[in-house]
């Protein structure tokens, strides 16, 4: 792939920025605009949303505070996993248990959705299928056959492979875990490249992109005016899709969502011989554990490592030194190797860990998606086909059951909240035996 170092500063430093697609030279936000649709965030989420709006006929504006990608969509760690949320289960008391299973399959369809976007917009983004959940205790590989019965159950239709303890050199190069689940219907990619491309997409689209245009004001009404420091946008319908990066323009949303940090170093590029030690079919790969470990190999033979969520609210003063041990702890054979990037950024996370979909109660045409909690590659995409169908008018199976589960604000207000949280995480840990 032909890689562009073009206006890199732009974004935090990482191997993503480093190696990112040419500058889209998108303007700031001068004067007023009129649109069917405001958008405010260039992310996932806002992004899609246009393409999802854009390809219904409406006329979208999209704002965003800095640069296309700079959040959590431009550092993440680039794993497309199925499902959406966290122990679904726990919802059947809200939603039945038919909406349960339809949580489940939308969870599946969510990784498809990407899987179109790319092919349809032709996105060169480093995809590659293969992914492996790492069992660190033998009953978390008990819970990875329970887990493929049920996806074979809903219809899955990729290759999912349990995998035994002596055959565990074949999908890692340690001996840290004792089994794993292989799915190829999940895999890996440069999340960046998808963001500038699906921002290419939607420009193709009609779609009208602004960067460094933060909104500093809303007006609410039957019209809505977002203000940006130069201009503004009087649009019928707002969608906000912020998430970790919220500005408290909407402090109800903001209280139900919770910044948490998470870390990634990237090596030098790996002899041909290393790479194919340590992640021999070149799948992503994540373990089980509260501060969970998760990585994979960049297109260009590189370690990309991360891990060690933070919800203390304070990164880490030297992100390299702080993860480097927890990347030997799992491949000591890259002891003598070079850590070439170290970079981090905010997941937002709701108290229940499901994403938070729907409209403001009091405005019903305003309407958000947030609290991914991890998986924001895929639910992100998920979250803009409800909202296109839903702000078009259309029946939306989705929508309705997202709106329908209740979402607590975090308690502590914005100055106690984090830390609070972190005490929970804290006892989750010892509760786990991670210590």
């Amino acid at each position: 792939m032909s890689r562009h170092a073009i206006h890199a500063a732009d974004y935090p430093p990482s191997w993503y920025a480093a190696t990112r697609h040419p500058d889209l030279g998108l303007p700031t936000l001068e004067g007023e605009e009129q649109a069917d649709v405001c958008i405010v965030g260039g992310g996932f989420t806002g992004l899609n949303t246009a393409i999802e709006l854009a390809k219904r006929g409406l006329s979208v504006v999209l704002l965003e505070a800095r640069q296309i990608g700079w959040g959590a969509s431009g550092r993440n760690g680039g794993q497309l996993i199925r499902g959406v949320g966290h122990d679904l289960d726990q919802f059947a008391g809200v939603i039945g248990a038919q909406g349960v299973r339809d949580l489940k399959l939308l969870g599946i369809e969510a990784v498809e959705i990407v899987r179109e976007r790319i092919a349809e917009f032709d996105i060169d983004c480093d995809l590659a299928w293969g992914y492996c959940d790492l069992a660190n205790k033998p009953r978390h590989l008990d819970a990875f056959r329970a887990d493929r019965d049920e996806l074979l159950a809903l219809g899955y239709r990729h290759a999912l492979t349990l995998v035994e303890p002596d055959q565990m050199r074949s999908v890692v190069g340690s001996d840290r875990y004792v089994g794993g689940l292989i799915d190829m219907g999940s895999g890996h990619l440069h999340p960046l490249n998808l963001a500038l491309g699906e921002a290419a997409a939607a420009r193709a689209l009609g779609v009208r992109l602004y960067e460094n245009s933060a909104a500093t004001a809303i007006d609410q009404g039957t019209t809505i005016t977002v203000h940006t420091a130069r201009g503004r946008v009087r649009a019928g319908q707002l969608m906000l899709g912020c998430n970790a990066y919220h500005s408290g323009l909407e402090r109800r949303l903001g209280s139900q969502v919770i910044a948490a940090g998470s870390y990634l170093i990237a090596t030098e590029p790996l002899p041909a011989e290393l790479a194919a030690e340590l992640i021999p079919q070149n799948m992503a790969l994540c373990d089980q554990r509260v501060a969970l470990d998760y990585y994979r190999l960049s297109a260009d033979r590189r370690l990309l490592f991360g891990g060690a969520c933070h919800y203390s609210g304070r990164d880490p003063a030297d992100v390299a030194a702080y993860m480097r041990p927890k990347m030997l702890a799992v491949f000591p054979q890259l002891a003598d190797v070079r850590i070439d990037y170290q970079w981090g950024g905010m997941i937002g996370i709701g108290a229940n860990r499901l994403p938070q979909i729907g409209r403001l109660p009091d405005q019903p045409n305003v309407f958000y998606a947030q609290a991914y909690s991890g998986h924001g590659l895929n639910a992100t995409h998920l979250a803009a086909r409800i909202l296109g169908e839903a702000m078009t008018g259309q029946a939306s199976r989705g929508f309705d059951l997202f709106s329908q589960v209740p979402h607590m604000a975090f308690p502590g207000g914005k100055r106690f909240r984090s830390p609070l949280l972190a005490l929970g995480m804290l006892w989750q840990k010892l509760k786990q035996g991670e210590f």
